[in-house]
């Protein structure tokens, strides 16, 4: 099967959404299937007010449609809601092709948390862009509920994996964390307003805290909280270290959808302290984390419990059965009588020769 995945996030943006993309189409490519990105990388882009890491493509959607045709897919998948996605998506809709969309990241609170505005205003725009694909793929049960609740009832599975290889107990002592006081409690992901880094370092549990990973917020973080130990990126085995060594995996995230970070952590043996609120209230049980609306008390708890149930319960989460779930909710272009000519028109269309019928 020809499969083409639309996403505005992709490499060199490090986050969940490009490594659950990347992992996606490592599985389908060994499930013997034909993968295509379109992706930012491909056209011109400007940089992301306030935060530049991110690349947004001036694309129009006759482009995307030429570039659909030119691959010629069986299925379409528009992963993010960006300029990419809203090219794809008019693409798709202006010549009856079918699609599935994703629901990463909790967007309306994210921006609302951006912009100071109301979470309600963009949730509207959700509902715009989703309600016609023809499957909406979520994380977890918890934002399959808060997706209907919000009139968008089609969505399907497609969980999350962890590479055990590279993150599991066994991994090596991060050197920088061998003089700090215990327990030490890691943070790891994108520093930036909604990862809501702020309510763990204000967290007054006695010991070392540690913060891994880059973005926007990340010199204002250093300048103000001077005691906090502030690795930068980190990933490969660095990673793996970093996450063994630590006493617990605080993640206060509040717009997170699943929290890949979680997995890994838990992969390593680290117990996770976290908010009882969409992403960890799926991921985690009573055996590898501790959720309490007081982080405090979440810190506390994870750090009672057990390293090797931590490890077991990540061993639960798979990118191959990852893969299969996103394979089974892909649905065809069109009919197989109607797909052909369609796309035959529009490449003739694209170069000139005729128009689309």
């Amino acid at each position: 099967m020809r499969v083409l995945i639309v996403t505005d996030a992709w490499a060199p943006q490090v986050n969940g959404v490009v490594r659950t993309l990347l992992a996606t189409r490592r599985e389908l490519e060994r499930r013997g299937h034909e993968v295509a990105i379109i992706s930012p990388d491909l056209f011109r882009s400007v940089a992301c007010p306030t935060y530049p890491e991110i690349r947004l493509a001036l694309v129009g959607h006759r482009s995307i449609a030429g570039r659909i045709a030119a691959f010629a897919p069986d299925s379409i998948h528009i992963a993010t809601e960006g300029p990419l996605g809203l090219a794809a998506r008019r693409a798709c809709l202006d010549r009856g092709w079918r699609f599935t969309t994703a629901y990463h990241t909790q967007f309306p609170d994210y921006v609302a948390r951006r912009t100071g505005l109301p979470a309600g205003w963009f949730w509207r725009y959700m509902k715009w862009f989703h309600r016609p694909s023809q499957a909406i793929l979520v994380a977890t049960p918890t934002v399959a509920g808060q997706l209907a609740s919000h009139g968008l009832r089609q969505t399907r599975p497609w969980g999350r994996g962890v590479d055990l290889g590279g993150f599991n107990p066994e991994a090596a002592p991060h050197p920088a964390f061998q003089s700090l006081p215990r327990p030490i409690q890691l943070y790891v992901g994108r520093i930036a307003v909604e990862k809501n880094i702020g309510a763990f370092l204000a967290t007054r549990r006695p010991g070392s805290k540690v913060v891994v990973g880059g973005g926007p917020a990340l010199e204002r973080l250093r300048r103000d909280h001077p005691e906090t130990c502030f690795l930068g990126p980190l990933s490969g085995s660095e990673l793996a270290s970093a996450y063994a060594s630590a006493d617990v995996f605080v993640f206060p995230s509040r717009t997170d959808t699943f929290g890949l970070v979680m997995i890994e952590a838990m992969a390593c043996g680290t117990p996770v302290a976290a908010f009882p609120v969409p992403g960890p209230l799926d991921v985690l049980d009573a055996g590898s984390g501790a959720m309490d609306e007081t982080l405090d008390r979440a810190i506390d708890g994870a750090l009672k419990l057990d390293r090797a149930r931590c490890a077991a319960r990540a061993r639960a989460f798979s990118w191959a059965e990852s893969a299969r779930q996103f394979e089974a909710a892909l649905v065809p272009l069109q009919g197989a009588a109607a797909a052909g000519p369609v796309l035959e028109r529009l490449q003739l269309r694209e170069s000139g020769i005729a128009p689309l019928g």
